[in-house]
């Protein structure tokens, strides 16, 4: 089941990133910039948590030196989605309440240097992670084998109260940006004469953004109470896990394809579109197929008349 949902949703999320490679007012619009980076940054999540939770039924435990690129990788795109969040939301509020500085306040070169902001600081707690386990932990350690967790993998106590920390700040900070963006949009709405459906879209937008940062905090809390479930219920452990999966990792990534991709006309036109296509294309090649296997069959007795 974990592993079909999967398949579906990179499926939707790869057509997003041709569609919007292959328009370039795509990619020359800060608004579908970060749009698809939450695209990529969402099946590259949804892959490694896919991946880990596979791996934890087949093989239980791992090398550690081999789980640890891969809980790296998926703490750090855990951590960038709720930032990119506020950035989107940002750029919401920037259009609705500034719409005539927009052009210059929201250019692409800022919005890829907000990204590398992003990157660069949801990258951070997860080297230090590395840097202190390896001052911490004997060099034999990532030679031994280990249920693939990040509890299990990164042991030290400070690592979890430095986590604790950092967790706390930015998911504040991120929490405080959509509450400011939304109270905004939403004066913004009540005061606008001309353009109401548009400033409604992004009220409702920014306000889908905060559904899904409460969705993304569960990831924060949901360690600590799964592993209180499963002391409580240790038959019950895998079940426990599963359900946990798919609350936490598996709906919160349908909510990106629903806000941008079904939701904004503008690009569901050029989606559809290529969808569209490629099921024609798909179609013509069936038809052409069986058109040529047809052609292949040898002719039946009497097939030429009498």
């Amino acid at each position: 089941m974990a592993m079909l949902v999967w398949l579906a949703l990179s499926v939707i999320n790869s057509s997003m990133v041709h569609t919007f490679l292959r328009h370039s007012l795509f990619y020359e619009n800060p608004r579908y910039i970060m749009f698809i980076c939450m695209v990529i940054n969402d099946a590259l999540q949804l892959t490694l948590i896919t991946a880990l939770y596979v791996v934890s039924y087949i093989f239980r435990k791992i090398p550690a030196s081999v789980c640890c690129p891969l809980i790296m990788t998926a703490v750090f795109t855990t951590r960038s989605t709720p930032l990119i969040l506020a950035g989107m939301a940002v750029e919401r509020f920037i259009a609705i309440c500034f719409p005539l500085h927009y052009s210059q306040m929201c250019t692409v070169p800022r919005t890829l240097t907000l990204i590398c902001v992003i990157l660069i600081l949801t990258a951070t707690p997860p080297i230090t992670d590395l840097l202190i386990t390896v001052v911490k932990e004997p060099l034999s350690f990532f030679h031994t084998t280990i249920f693939c967790d990040h509890s299990f993998l990164f042991r030290d106590p400070s690592i979890y109260y430095k986590n604790c920390v950092f967790d706390g700040i930015y998911l504040s900070f991120v929490a405080l940006t959509l509450l400011y963006t939304y109270c905004k949009i939403m004066l913004a709405a009540q005061a606008a004469s001309t353009g109401l459906a548009s400033v409604k879209r992004a009220r409702n937008t920014v306000l889908l953004h905060g559904v899904q940062l409460l969705l993304c905090m569960l990831a924060f809390v949901v360690p600590s109470l799964q592993a209180a479930l499963i002391a409580l219920f240790p038959q019950r452990s895998l079940d426990i896990r599963y359900i946990f999966f798919l609350l936490v990792y598996i709906i919160p990534r349908f909510l990106s394809p629903v806000i941008y991709g079904f939701r904004d006309e503008h690009f569901r036109k050029y989606w559809f579109r290529y969808l569209s296509c490629r099921s024609h294309r798909a179609v013509g090649v069936r038809t052409a197929q069986l058109k040529g296997n047809l052609q292949k069959q040898p002719s039946e007795p009497g097939g030429h008349g009498s």
